[in-house]
């Protein structure tokens, strides 16, 4: 019998999704396929495999600091004369004034092209730089390019053409990216002739060496190939693979753009024939297969009206820069889709539409490898946990406005797109009970568009399964301590050194009556549980909170006592010398209840050792709650979260929650707690993200009901960290509790919140019947709050005056801080 012959593409699809990629000759194979459509099906697989259902674009300002060029390229219409220009280069307060513009309409990328050197060529360029103060054109363009970052937040990307290093160190510490297009690697197109002809800039090797000083310099960047003007298929593919060489050796190349040659009139190649539609598409998804699943391959959406779906089908994950105030000026023929043209276009092809930075993601990640210092905390302070720019004004505890694009999402009224097959299956495994993985949960953590409402729709069916339309609160009162502690989290907004004691408060440790006074008057106003955590006192031992619960029962003898975050029971036994077991069940036997899972921040040791490098690791607090659970003291689970971590972090943190509750079922609730940035130190140096997007922060909840189900009943979401809208929009994705009234919220607050201090029972359950759910007030463990709690809360008289016991001018020997991990 006869073996049917296996068609070339299979051999080289496998090896182009393999970890090696193809080969030089099995990619140069690629030449003799002509079968587009094929091509595009294993493009496009490969691309969804690594990018899902997202598209990127960037918002930019077209700046065209100069169109004098010293090269002559036959098909460019960019470059004009001194004649035909006017002045030789852009004012700097023309380009400021176009920036102003930009800013109002939302751009975040300041384009600067420009020809190559044309002070090499024309005098009236020289002459131009010699009256502004300038020995070159990029002196100029760094002027400018910084001018426009301090004055308008715009980050500069920079197309200058050749450079040396001495040029590319000039620019780097002004734009996070740059870009030259190499076009064509081969030589035959310079000749007599050729489109390159005349034009010494556009020699391969010149361009190419560019990109190899980049490299080295690590500056991200951008480059591509221009299809249509002369060139053989073979020729392309060499072209892509001397790119991906280049990326192979400094791993700076950002993107990678396949455009299409547009005639144009006035050109020398005003005649000549226009690439087709399936010739563009070939090279996009030959691009894909060359460069792998993780380039970004791009084209630009003005030069293919109309046909943008099938740009989507061979492969693209990114549309460049589009801008919303100025032309191409490089193709002005071609105008730009409109924003919401593009969304639409994009949606139709099953993709959601994504705002990026001129710098992407990956490199926005690790800024500090590829960006200039001066850079790095403009890039942390506007992008989320992936490198994407934060696309609205919502923060954590101060909004009030809910961003469109979720609440769309969530409400059904705005086109995600099309889901992606890998989140299907990722919940499709999570709806048969299995365990996910790390990976498949950094996946769901990342989901957008279309992915991020499916996964939220997934967790509050999950939620409807254990609770059905009921929503839990419980009365209680937090109290805070003290303020002094001599712990050094980065994240702390209390924190202040023994010289300035004054700073964002003074420092206090309550005495025993104001202790006492805050636990009757909780009691007096409904509340079933008192919270108490502080800072870590270098004058406490284990006695003190020891002392603490006999304080709180002697006042108030039926109070829960929630207390004492991990590091308090470590500190407290280290203290005393005795053994963890012994301490928890001595508190226990003083009165202790329940432990709230504070201090777990991130649960990652390469996190913490940033975060907080002094304080317990993530398995001494795992320690702590696994010996407090195997006693009977169950606790809840906290995650704060959007500040220095990654998505794996997070994902390491939910897992690690629910290997603990296989132990001893011990923790009662899971609660997200959104990162405050507005007075935390790490992030006013510059060192940490603002917090969690809006989609991020409702994304934690969701994944966290998916992950946590059925063992973590609860998910609770914190209406000071999330405000009553985000709140109510929690209640859609797979929470179920909305916490305490509090009537003292200290910590959130001092960080920069300005949600309040008090959520008043009536006012609470208002809000979750507002997000058509039925309330109800539980206790701590989740049970029916009895009807004379219920009432009196109702009936609770208007908080009393309260006094923060000071410290002495000067006793406070130690660093001061609330610790602010919830």
């Amino acid at each position: 019998m006869q073996m049917l012959s296996r068609n070339p593409l299979d051999a080289l699809a496998d090896a182009a999704r393999s970890n090696a990629g193809l080969s030089d000759g099995q990619a140069l194979a690629l030449a003799g396929i002509g079968d587009t459509a094929a091509l595009m099906r294993v493009a496009a697989g490969m691309r969804d495999a690594a990018h899902g259902n997202v598209i990127t674009y960037s918002r930019k300002v077209f700046i065209p600091l100069s169109q004098l060029c010293r090269d002559v390229c036959h098909y460019c219409t960019f470059a004009q004369t001194p004649r035909k220009t006017g002045a030789p280069f852009m004012t700097l307060d023309a380009v400021l004034d176009s920036a102003r513009t930009a800013v109002r309409l939302g751009c975040r990328e300041a384009l600067f092209t420009l020809g190559e050197k044309p002070e090499l060529r024309y005098r009236a360029a020289r002459d131009a730089l010699a009256a502004l103060g300038f020995a070159s054109t990029l002196e100029y363009l760094a002027h400018v390019a910084r001018a426009v970052l301090e004055e308008t937040g715009l980050l500069p990307h920079i197309n200058a053409g050749n450079m040396s290093a001495e040029e590319i160190a000039l620019l780097r510490p002004v734009a996070p990216s740059m870009g030259i297009m190499l076009e064509s690697a081969s030589e035959r197109l310079c000749a007599k002739g050729m489109p390159h002809y005349g034009s010494p800039d556009k020699a391969p090797g010149a361009r190419l060496h560019t990109m190899r000083l980049a490299g080295e310099a690590r500056v991200p960047f951008t480059s591509g190939i221009l299809i249509g003007i002369g060139e053989t298929r073979a020729e392309r593919i060499e072209s892509l693979l001397a790119l991906r060489a280049i990326h192979r050796e400094y791993g700076n190349l950002q993107e990678v753009i396949v455009q299409n040659f547009r005639a144009k009139p006035g050109t020398r190649m005003a005649n000549a024939p226009e690439p087709d539609l399936d010739e563009l598409l070939w090279s996009i998804a030959v691009a894909r297969l060359v460069l792998g699943p993780a380039m970004s391959v791009q084209a630009p959406p003005n030069l293919s009206p109309g046909v943008l779906s099938r740009l989507l089908d061979a492969g693209i994950n990114d549309w460049g820069g589009v801008s919303p105030v100025t032309p191409d000026f490089v193709n002005p023929e071609a105008p730009w889709p409109h924003l919401d043209q593009l969304a639409a276009e994009t949606a139709r092809g099953g993709k959601f539409l994504q705002e990026r930075l001129t710098i992407y993601p990956s490199f926005v990640l690790d800024c500090e490898r590829w960006a200039d210092p001066a850079l790095q905390p403009r890039l942390r302070a506007g992008t989320d946990a992936e490198g994407y720019p934060r696309v609205d004004d919502w923060l954590t505890g101060a909004s009030s406005e809910l961003p469109p694009i979720e609440c769309g999402l969530l409400a059904g009224t705005l086109d995600g797109g099309s889901t992606s097959s890998r989140i299907e299956a990722v919940l499709a495994r999570a709806a048969r009970g299995e365990d996910l993985a790390l990976d498949e949960v950094s996946l769901l953590l990342s989901a957008r568009g279309a992915d991020f409402a499916l996964v939220c729709a997934h967790a509050d069916r999950l939620n409807r399964n254990l609770h059905g339309e009921r929503v839990s609160y419980i009365v209680n009162r937090n109290i805070n301590y003290t303020n002094v502690c001599y712990f050094k989290c980065q994240f702390c907004a209390f924190s202040k050194g023994k010289a300035h004691e004054d700073l964002r408060g003074a420092p206090y440790d309550l005495d025993e009556q104001e202790l006492a006074r805050r636990v009757r008057e909780a009691w007096q106003r409904g509340a079933t549980e008192v919270c108490l955590q502080g800072g870590i006192h270098p004058a406490y031992t284990g006695q003190k909170y020891l002392d603490i619960c006999g304080i709180v029962k002697q006042a108030a003898p039926e109070m829960h006592i929630h207390a004492f975050s991990p590091l308090e029971i470590w500190q407290g036994a280290k203290t005393l010398g005795v053994p963890l077991a012994d301490f928890i069940a001595s508190l226990r036997d003083a009165g202790l209840s329940t432990l709230p899972g504070t201090a777990a921040e991130i649960l990652h040791d390469e996190v913490r050792a940033v975060l907080c490098p002094d304080k317990i690791r993530s398995a001494e607090w795992a320690q702590v709650m696994d010996i407090a659970h195997g006693l009977g003291v169950r606790s809840t689970a906290t995650m704060m979260y959007g500040h220095i971590e990654r998505l794996e972090h997070q994902a390491h943190h939910l897992l690690l929650v629910r290997e603990l509750q296989k132990r001893h079922g011990g923790f009662t609730e899971f609660v997200p707690l959104p990162f405050v940035a507005g007075e935390a130190p790490m992030y006013l140096r510059g060192r940490a993200r603002r917090g969690p997007t809006f989609r991020e922060a409702v994304l934690l909840h969701a994944v966290a009901r998916i992950v946590l189900f059925p063992l973590v009943p609860n998910i609770q979401t914190s209406w000071v960290k999330m405000g009553p809208e985000g709140v109510r929009a929690c209640l859609h994705a797979g929470a179920n509790d909305v916490g305490g009234t509090l009537m003292n919220e200290s910590i959130t607050r001092a960080a920069g919140a300005a949600h309040g201090q008090e959520f008043p029972p009536a006012e609470l359950e208002a809000l979750i019947r507002a997000a058509g759910r039925e309330p109800w007030q539980r206790t701590t463990l989740y049970a029916p709050a009895p009807a004379e709690r219920r009432q009196a809360a109702r009936d609770a008289p208007p908080l009393a005056e309260y006094v923060n016991t000071p410290v002495p001018r000067g006793a406070a020997r130690a660093r001061m801080a609330v610790p602010v991990s919830g």
